[in-house]
């Protein structure tokens, strides 16, 4: 039993170390981010406010059925031959129910559906645009961090050999190799390196804040950041992907459809209607009236504000055109600011790694030269700071090429949830739409729109 019992003592102990010891990754902070984003909240209420533009519009196909309760009193005074005064109160009350239905619109009403469907299709698209800001800023802040964390020891570095060249100067001095110079040199350095250090972990703080705002939490340990994804070959393929899948080229091309079906509206709204009406009147009498009729409608003036509609809605429809171009080319040139920032990042990776070999070994040239007295303490620190400077670059360029491959993915517009490969479950736009695109009021469709708003809410 003892023997059990350390065994079970001893595993449990290695899987809680496991568990503690295990490292944030970068799937960890973009699930966090999507998962405690109140910018992706916002918007999916703004999506969920053009679904019900759709109810709208669908519930004016429908006929529209009321009721009227009156009550009243009445009094008359009349006077007789002699003067006398009688006062005569009749009470009445009555019920009344109507219902209208219009008949013919000459398309309004489908056009009104068009339009709102088309809309929340533009709504849609603009989320997965959030979504997309929304996770780039999680690999930012990712990124960030780490890349403080490392400056940060790059910088640690540094004093302790700082510290270590100025004692080195100070025991020369003392024996008389070196002048009181050679020693403030070091002392100013040293000054200098914990300066930085000081700096660097200053740009730590902020890149946690940065971290929590992004994903909801602050950072604890990081894991290394995993192999970046994959953007294809060429500028060109990112682009013609980019024309395609981009939210907000998308975004616009429903938009230009919108305003197409709003000129045909304005069209539309200068033609006759043709409504069904009927009503059943109820009195405490006990008399009752039905009424049945047809109405016929047409505006034959209104001092030119149908024309003027129909002037704006064609001006909305050439903006929707205009912006779509617009749009689309700078989708277009984000992808070859980011694609050539990737270039930028990826020579200078090169370059860094070529002067770090070069500062490296000047650096043990002249420190060894030091020691023999060819090379003053001033040589050495200069050398060191090279190399720092070196080594400080290439992390900058090697984190800035990291995050310029999500940056091309987003400016091809492929930066989501589903396309990373998470595996998590995502916001799905259709099953609010379902629910209210028939416009339920009190039924099962209603039930389920109301377990569809509490799962939201939780």
């Amino acid at each position: 039993m003892r023997k059990w019992f350390l065994v079970l003592t001893v595993t449990a102990s290695m899987v809680l170390g496991a568990v503690e010891a295990r490292a944030e990754t970068l799937a960890d902070a973009l699930i966090a981010a999507y998962r405690n984003s109140n910018l992706l909240d916002q918007n999916r209420a703004v999506l969920r406010a053009a679904d019900e533009d759709m109810a709208v519009a669908v519930a004016a196909l429908m006929p529209v059925i009321s009721y009227t309760i009156q009550a009243g009193l009445t009094r008359n005074w009349t006077d007789d031959f002699f003067g006398n005064s009688t006062i005569i109160e009749e009470t009445s009350a009555s019920l009344t129910l109507s219902g209208d239905y219009l008949v013919l619109d000459f398309g309004r009403r489908d056009l009104g559906i068009d339009i709102a469907k088309g809309s929340v299709l533009a709504t849609r698209h603009a989320l997965v645009n959030v979504e997309q800001q929304v996770l780039l800023a999680a690999v930012q802040a990712y990124v960030e961090v780490r890349l403080t964390q490392e400056i940060i020891f790059l910088r640690q570095s540094n004093v302790r050999l700082i510290t270590q060249e100025l004692r080195a100067a100070q025991d020369r001095f003392d024996v008389g190799e070196v002048t009181r110079t050679d020693v403030a040199i070091a002392q100013a350095r040293l000054a200098a390196a914990q300066s930085a250090l000081a700096a660097a972990e200053g740009d730590f703080k902020v890149a946690r804040e940065s971290y929590k705002a992004a994903t909801g939490a602050y950072p604890g340990k990081l894991a290394a950041l995993p192999p970046a994804p994959k953007i294809g070959k060429t500028l060109e393929a990112a682009q013609v992907v980019a024309r395609k899948t981009h939210p907000l080229i998308r975004q616009a091309q429903e938009l230009v459809t919108v305003a197409e079906k709003r000129v045909a509206l304005a069209d539309a709204a200068m033609k006759p209607t043709l409504g069904l009406g009927s009503s059943v009147t109820f009195r405490d009498a006990g008399d009752i009236t039905q009424q049945l009729g047809l109405t016929w409608r047409q505006t034959i003036y209104a001092g030119g504000e149908l024309s003027a509609l129909y002037r704006k809605a064609l001006a909305g429809q050439d903006q929707s055109r205009a912006s779509l171009g617009q749009t689309t080319v700078a989708v277009l040139q984000n992808v070859g600011n980011a694609w050539a920032n990737l270039a930028v990042y990826a020579a200078s990776i090169e370059a860094g790694d070529q002067q770090i070999r070069a500062a490296q070994t000047a650096f043990d040239g002249v420190r060894e030269e030091a020691t023999l007295g060819a090379r003053t303490t001033l040589d050495v620190l200069n050398a060191e700071q090279e190399l720092l400077d070196a080594r400080a670059a290439r992390l900058q360029a090697e984190a800035g090429r990291y995050l310029a491959v999500y940056q091309v993915l987003s400016s091809m517009g492929l930066l989501t949830v589903d396309h990373l490969n998470l595996g998590i479950a995502t916001y799905d736009p259709e099953a609010y739409y379902n629910a209210v695109k028939d416009a339920p009021a009190t039924s099962s469709q209603g039930k389920r729109l109301d377990r569809i708003l509490e799962k939201i809410g939780n």
